[in-house]
């Protein structure tokens, strides 16, 4: 039996690499052409305003490549991806052959997220980063004050999650554990016990959830603030055409999308470090011998 390398993102990463590296290619060139969306919208309305429609075409345009563009890559990554699941499967369950049936199980269910995680939360994540750059470009260029205000907006947000954060790792390890003891509960098959394991788990995702309510409800509430200010200052501090206050709002926008993918993406990093230790370790993960 040839020797298993640790399961870990990076790995993944070099394993893969043309696999991955051509579906982020094509995320890339997809965002090139999103983040122009708003700006070409802004300048089509001053066009038509003045029967001018060079504009209104490029972004017709733009609109007919970015359909194409996601298409082709949503056929792509299933196929790939999958391949990838299939080959990190396989060698989750050679490394964690020792182990009993239910931490087996819990285990090869988990690996999944790491790919799910290159798969699904990667390009969107790229994507944000795209659109925060572009949209604090393009917003400070307007006005410095508009700019500044996306800073500050930024890091209340970062400093939002990061007090939750340790909240986050130990509640999704506690999970973890029980998922690990699932079929172990169920081949006894005592209702009492099957009832208990039920709502232990029932409870550490009532607390999940309620810490990401909390946490996300904040974050939202200081991404409206910092729209509604950068309304107010474009349409009361500074002399624009309706086209440039369209794409100032749009943008700031943007920016609300893209910001609230990073707690977001830490979140799941969160929970994506616990499960590779989890991967990593030869033997069960148990508490006092017991379901925590």
């Amino acid at each position: 039996m040839h020797e298993v390398k640790p399961f870990t993102i990076t790995a993944l990463l070099g394993a893969n690499k043309l696999l991955i590296g051509f579906t982020w290619a094509l995320v890339l060139l997809e965002n090139a052409l999103i983040v122009l969306i708003p700006l070409f919208i802004g300048y089509a309305i001053d066009g038509l305003l003045q029967d001018d429609f060079h504009d209104f075409y490029v972004l017709s345009t733009i609109l007919v490549l970015i359909v194409a563009l996601v298409v082709a890559r949503r056929i792509y990554d299933t196929r790939a991806f999958g391949t990838i699941r299939v080959n990190l499967g396989l060698s989750v369950a050679e490394k964690l052959a020792h182990l009993p049936i239910s931490t087996r199980n819990a285990r090869l269910d988990m690996s999944r997220e790491l790919v799910d995680f290159l798969e699904n939360d990667i390009p969107p994540l790229m994507t944000a980063i795209i659109q925060l750059v572009a949209a604090l470009v393009i917003l400070t260029s307007a006005h410095l004050g508009l700019g500044l205000s996306a800073i500050v907006a930024g890091i209340l947000i970062i400093a939002a999650y990061g007090a939750a954060h340790s909240q986050f790792v130990t509640t999704n390890a506690a999970l973890n554990n029980c998922k690990e003891q699932q079929v172990d509960v169920l081949e006894q098959g005592v209702s009492r016990s099957i009832h208990a394991y039920l709502q232990k788990i029932n409870l550490k995702e009532i607390k999940l959830s309620d810490t990401e309510a909390i946490v996300f409800g904040l974050i939202f509430l200081l991404l409206f603030i910092f729209v509604l200010f950068n309304l107010w200052l474009a349409t009361h501090s500074l002399t624009l055409t309706p086209g440039s206050i369209f794409t100032i709002v749009s943008y700031s926008l943007e920016f609300l999308d893209a910001a609230i993918l990073l707690p977001i993406t830490l979140q799941t990093w969160s929970r994506l470090s616990e499960i590779i230790q989890r991967l990593n370790t030869p033997a069960p993960i148990k508490v006092n011998g017991e379901i925590q």
